[in-house]
């Protein structure tokens, strides 16, 4: 592998979660995201030749991905949970003022989810990634709509201290 090559990978390491992160903002589609991301990258890849290493890397990766957004948005006009471009680019302005600090932050959430039990781990899945509404959940698994709601709530906590104690111990 080429030193440029090497460069590169450093770089998209960096500034994927970011570029994930906007995505993930502003499409609904759980496979759409995983193809737009995917995409990005290699876009990324295929015009490294054309990044300035004068300027950030992120924000470079970010107009790369503002443009693989735009052609998804094009493609899917029609479709009532898509934002318009002017929202789409607050949210890019937004997540590339990111700090990798934050972005690190992302990485501990995806960790300390991974380390939730089986029950917690399916709310999770069922509220954040399938969208379901606790009243939806309840009947999905056979629990009180309020015994969800707390659940929910207890869960966030553990995930918000589970990431501020990786925080902590990696001096963020």
């Amino acid at each position: 592998m080429d030193e440029s090559t090497r460069k590169l990978a450093r770089h998209w390491a960096s500034a994927q979660p970011t570029v994930s992160a906007f995505v993930t903002s502003v499409v609904r589609d759980f496979s759409d995201r995983d193809d737009i991301v995917q995409d990005i990258a290699v876009a990324v890849f295929e015009s490294f030749d054309s990044y300035d290493s004068d300027r950030p890397f992120i924000a470079w990766a970010m107009g790369v991905a503002r443009n693989q957004v735009g052609l998804y948005l094009r493609r899917h006009r029609r479709d009532r949970l898509v934002f318009d471009q002017g929202t789409v680019e607050c949210l890019e302005v937004a997540f590339a003022g990111v700090s990798a600090a934050e972005s690190r932050e992302l990485d501990f959430l995806q960790d300390c989810i991974r380390k939730l039990d089986g029950r917690g781990r399916e709310l999770c899945e069922l509220r954040y990634q399938k969208g379901l509404k606790p009243a939806a959940i309840s009947q999905a698994i056979g629990m009180a709509n309020t015994a969800v709601r707390k659940a929910l709530q207890r869960i966030r906590q553990r995930l918000r201290e589970c990431i501020e104690k990786r925080a902590v111990a990696e001096g963020i």
